[in-house]
């Protein structure tokens, strides 16, 4: 045996010992896709997840929906959501990006006929990305605002307001007949006033579009260009950027936190936002909002999440990943309301109302109620620029992710060394094509196509994306095979858990989702301005556009398919392709061994010669193996 290790040279073993799970005999594994890209490390992927993950919504829309469902009875369906729904989806789809390394159109190698599905995310994350970056843009808006002595929505005394305005503070020091005011009448704030009179001028109809609001469409170019230059060179400068985007918003929070629980009412507020109401459990409406938050939060089935994973080298354990970004996502939701309910119940002790009376979500809480809550506070133009940093950076996470699902997309769709050499030419395109179709969101009728676009563009669409892909990964394609595939990745099997709420669990939530939104639809509203129904039409055709990619493809793929009858036509569509399985020939084995055309798997010829030699070394090992009797074993075996 000593003779046998003698004959191989120590480069040779010390490069076995270097190999990602190499094996004696087998070329050493850089897992690495030098063609296509890699993160520069795990924590730039956890860091972008976040980021995507943790958007506006954990700060505008979960604080109310807890505070509206139950307070602290919410978090029991919240978390089951999150264990049996949550983190299982996520998991799936990095999975999936992670194994194929593609986006989302790619990934559907696994079975062409539902390659729809890939479309449909496309777009619903165009919808996304036009309307989110007006909202970031906003913020910029109000960052900028900011940069003042005294904030502009502090007093009354300002030419856009109206007899009816009525501060919580006036230029000699606070409102005392405030409370009398807000208790007989609904007063109008200077807040809301410099939001609809100043910011928007907003119109009295969604058709009557107005003038563009030039301060805000330049805003948005500032917002594009940002996100274009921190996705200049894709995920080798997202990945860079992400250090500071996903964790600065953490120390802004901290610091609105520690400043909000120190001011007079916030404990009020708190008890608000947590006090159990445990009756409300009984309620289906509760439970229908936790899993839509859970669902939606998270960004399943917007295609974002197979994008960043399929940048991870192909053993990266995301398993483990999925769980530490989806616990964070759902922490930093339940946070965000201890700083929002503290500086809502100093608001409320001021105005001596309910907290409720100030509560809000969306837009309302974040350009309204808030901003008003903010002028209250000694130095407020710094607490307001700290704010609207933090919505900015939130935003901008959220977004990188949205802009770079549809750059991978188009980059892998076309595949050609020209266009991955030319990434970055993608990339300003899609900006520039996002930021005219946004244009329009700029206008005095801009926010009612704005939160039209929040309302239908990315609702029940997204759960009907979502249960389709794990119907066909889990029973077209197969259980058995996907789960021999992650443990092929992992170097371990799914667990049970997982395996059974992928193929049960998960898709009845997602259909209880579904039937949920649909029982509880009521056409949209803002604040007392209904939609005409000819602006719902466009709505519901924006839902539809994503959903109708799933058949029309489905029914173009049968009739290019092979066989004589619709069934053999079916059958063939639905088989993968022989393109499917890992990007990189060193990962490419058991079953996945079969050649495929080149370009499709990265060509790595060093690695081959490495191969070649390797080769000729361990024949030489095995022509001068000694026997126990002294004499000589040759290699019998023919030569290929």
């Amino acid at each position: 045996m000593n003779k046998l290790f003698a004959c191989v040279k120590p480069s040779l073993l010390g490069a076995m010992a270097r190999g990602n799970g190499a094996v004696p005999g087998e070329p050493v594994k850089t897992d690495k896709n030098s063609r296509r890209g890699n993160w520069g490390n795990q924590i730039e992927f956890i860091l972008t997840s976040v980021g995507y993950a943790v958007g506006l919504g954990n700060v505008w829309r979960f604080p109310y929906l807890c505070y509206r469902n139950g307070g602290g009875a919410f978090m029991f369906p919240y978390f089951i959501m999150l264990v049996f729904c949550g983190i299982p989806l996520f998991f799936l789809e990095l999975s999936f990006g992670q194994f194929a390394s593609q986006g989302c159109l790619g990934v559907w190698r696994i079975s062409p006929m539902f390659k729809g599905v890939g479309y449909g995310m496309m777009v619903v994350s165009t919808y996304i990305g036009i309307y989110y970056n007006v909202v970031i843009c906003i913020a910029f808006y109000y960052f900028f605002s900011s940069m003042t002595n005294l904030l502009p929505w502090t007093y009354c005394n300002n030419p856009w307001n109206t007899p009816t305005c009525n501060g919580v503070v006036t230029p000699t020091g606070i409102n005392n007949t405030l409370a009398n005011v807000v208790n007989k009448t609904k007063r109008t704030s200077p807040s809301e006033e410099y939001w609809k009179h100043y910011v928007l001028k907003i119109s009295d109809d969604i058709g009557n579009f107005g003038e563009v609001r030039l301060p805000i469409l330049g805003c948005l170019a500032v917002s594009w260009v940002v996100v274009f230059l921190c996705l200049i060179r894709g995920v080798k400068s997202s990945g860079k950027v992400v250090y500071f985007t996903a964790t600065f918003p953490y120390v802004v929070l901290t610091i609105l936190f520690i400043r909000g629980i120190t001011l007079e009412g916030a404990v009020t507020g708190i008890k608000y936002y947590l006090t159990p109401q445990w009756h409300k459990i009984l309620d289906a409406k509760v439970w229908g909002d936790a899993a839509s938050q859970i669902f939606y939060s998270l960004g399943c089935a917007w295609g974002g999440l197979i994008t960043m994973a399929s940048y991870n080298k192909f053993h990266n354990n995301c398993y483990r990943d999925s769980i530490i970004i989806s616990i964070t996502n759902c922490a930093t939701s339940v946070y965000a309301g201890f700083v929002i309910f503290s500086i809502l119940g100093f608001m409320a002790h001021h105005l001596n109302v309910d907290v409720s009376e100030v509560a809000d979500h969306g837009p309302g809480l974040a350009f309204v109620a808030y901003p008003e809550a903010l002028t209250l506070l000694p130095i407020s133009p710094l607490w307001s620029l700290l704010f609207f940093f933090m919505l900015i950076l939130l935003g901008l996470g959220t977004q990188f992710c949205l802009l770079e699902t549809l750059v991978t997309a188009i980059v892998d769709e076309i595949g050609t060394d020209w266009i991955i050499r030319n990434k970055t030419v993608v990339t300003g395109g899609v900006a520039i094509v996002g930021f005219l179709l946004g244009v329009p969101l700029t206008t005095q009728a801009g926010i009612y196509w704005l939160l039209l676009m929040d309302n239908y563009a990315a609702s029940f669409s997204l759960v009907i994306i979502s249960c389709i892909m794990c119907i066909c990964i889990m029973y077209v394609y197969g259980h058995k095979k996907y789960f021999k595939d992650v443990e092929m990745m992992l170097g371990f099997p799914p667990p049970i858990f997982f395996r059974v709420c992928w193929r049960f669990v998960s898709p009845i939530i997602i259909s209880f989702i579904l039937i949920f939104t649909v029982i509880q639809y009521k056409p949209i509203t803002y604040n007392d301005y209904v939609y005409p129904g000819w602006s719902l039409a466009i709505g519901f055709l924006m839902a539809m556009s994503s959903v109708t990619c799933i058949p029309i493809y489905a029914l173009y793929k049968i009739s290019k398919s092979e066989g004589t009858t619709f069934l053999e036509r079916l059958k063939n569509s639905c088989k993968a392709d022989i393109k499917w399985g890992p990007a990189l020939s060193e990962h490419r084995i058991g079953h996945y061994a079969a050649p495929v055309s080149e370009g499709e798997v990265e060509v790595r010829p060093l690695k081959e010669e490495l191969k070649e030699k390797e080769d000729e070394k361990r024949d030489e090992i095995s022509l001068t193996i000694q026997g126990s009797n002294g004499s000589t074993a040759h290699n019998t075996t023919p030569s290929a």
